[in-house]
């Protein structure tokens, strides 16, 4: 159902649903609240793996993100639930997956799904055994934010918006929704460090509860408007390109082709941007870790240092140009695979790498049992604390990413294989080919591998939750509308 509101009306309908919400009750736990350890969340939106921790495509200058590897267990095959914002962050924050909410796309409040309405978020389930939650920046997606989550948000409970400084349309480039401009300003004039700014403030308080403090900033998000200086950093001409095929397409199924934008492709490599589309997205990304390193140190400064368990993760990857597509919303690796690294003082092994796939599915219940907080009955995530303790220790769960209704990805350690809604499929062995260039799905000697892949996928798909359709807002098929 669309339904044209305003944002202050969403919002009094979000409280009125979730004041009504009935709460579980929880018993008690062993540890003490002065024992418990802080918590600092920090995300990074629409960031992939061309981070120098994870190999990167380009010396992508992330020192910040590789410095805080060092310190943490890097997972290397980390995937999210949804390569799209919204269902992303909502699958994120709930422990529930897509396909139980039916938050599929980025219209998509999870306050109004019948699975959503009632669901006690991770914050919400912290606070509930003793801790204090604050937050800024985009933590939910866009205009839904979740006033019930927090103690304390910048700029406001029901507000999660900072924005950037406008670029002059004479500095500003555009072609096929891409846009970038080198901005001439301070990075104190940037909304990601202003968002900082405030999670420092929140650091440098004395609080008489454990924390969850979540830090969330938006670069690289479009639009890749960042200070010139960082721009500065990239020359066009020497950077090295995605690996990709011009019929890479040519053996996926139609849903699979009608998924991948290539009209974005040829559009740019039309007008000859490819490589100021990819420098612009890593000066994003180079501003992205600036502000990383700024909250990191800042952490590390104060007296919350030795006792606050640090979460760094994108909530989705980002293609640029491979499968000839730009963007997310794909179930291919470039846009399911996303950074993922944890410290917990005096548990996780410093720079250690997990080469177990882990679904973000999976973080909730993961910080839950860190905090010695009793576990959540409905999650549907499972909690990798042995893998933080261990990272060769074994695990057997898949991860599966879901995109729109009906269609998903299977992703095992030496697998990838997609269902779309049609029944049509892709399967591509990891092991020798992790560009994913050779579908398999049609060979006879695969059938085994895909039968018991397909025992992952969810038993059913809810139908799409309510959708909220904000006046200006174009309704486009790809259901991108990025409501910031």
């Amino acid at each position: 159902m669309s339904e044209n509101i305003t944002r202050e009306q969403f919002i009094k309908t979000l409280a009125l649903g979730t004041a009504a919400a009935v709460l579980p009750s929880f018993g008690s736990f062993a540890i003490n609240d002065t024992e418990k350890p802080n918590v600092l969340f920090v995300v990074c939106d629409d960031l992939n793996d061309w981070i120098g921790a994870l190999g990167g495509n380009n010396d992508t200058l992330t020192p910040n993100i590789d410095k805080l590897a060092q310190r943490c267990v890097v997972f290397e095959k980390a995937y999210c639930t949804a390569p799209i914002c919204n269902p992303s962050r909502a699958s994120l924050m709930t422990g529930l997956r897509p396909s139980t909410t039916g938050v599929y796309g980025n219209r998509q409040p999870f306050r109004l799904s019948a699975k959503g309405k009632n669901a006690f978020t991770l914050t919400q389930h912290l606070r509930k055994n003793g801790y204090f939650a604050a937050g800024a920046g985009k933590i939910y997606h866009g205009k839904f934010p979740d006033p019930d989550s927090w103690d304390k948000f910048y700029p406001a409970l029901d507000d999660q918006t900072t924005p950037d400084p406008k670029p002059s349309k004479e500095n500003s480039v555009e072609v096929a929704g891409l846009k970038y401009a080198p901005l001439q300003v301070n990075d104190s004039e940037m909304g990601d460090f202003k968002t900082v700014e405030y999670c420092i403030k929140q650091l440098n308080k004395k609080h008489d509860k454990p924390f969850f403090l979540a830090c969330g900033i938006r670069k690289p998000h479009l639009d890749w408007d960042v200070p010139q200086k960082y721009f500065d950093k990239f020359d066009s001409g020497k950077l090295i390109m995605p690996k990709m095929r011009e019929d890479d397409l040519d053996d996926v199924p139609k849903e699979g082709k009608k998924i991948a934008k290539t009209k974005t492709y040829y559009d740019i490599k039309g007008e000859g941007k490819e490589r100021e589309f990819v420098k612009a997205y890593l000066a994003a990304v180079s501003f992205a870790d600036a502000m990383v390193g700024k909250m990191i140190d800042a952490l590390d400064k104060s007296d919350y240092a030795d006792n606050t368990i640090i979460v760094f993760l994108g909530d989705h990857g980002w293609h640029l140009t491979e499968k000839l597509h730009w963007k997310k919303s794909t179930l291919w690796e470039e846009a399911t695979r996303a950074p993922l690294m944890i410290s917990v003082p005096g548990l996780t092994p410093k720079g250690a790498r997990c080469k177990r796939t882990i679904s973000f599915l999976d973080i909730y219940p993961t910080i839950v049992e860190l905090c010695g907080v009793q576990r959540k009955i409905d999650n549907e995530g499972h909690s990798f604390v042995s893998l933080l303790k261990n990272p060769s220790s074994s695990w057997r769960y898949p991860a599966v990413t879901t995109y729109l209704h009906g269609n998903h990805s299977v992703k095992t350690e030496d697998w990838r294989y997609i269902r779309y809604h049609d029944g049509t499929e892709e399967l591509y062995d990891h092991r020798n080919d992790e560009m994913e260039w050779k579908n398999l799905a049609d060979d006879q000697k695969y059938i085994s591998v895909k039968e018991e892949l397909k025992k992952w996928l969810p038993e059913y798909d809810a139908a799409d939750s309510e959708i909220i359709v904000w006046p200006g807002d174009k309704i486009r098929d790809d259901d991108e509308i990025e409501s910031e």
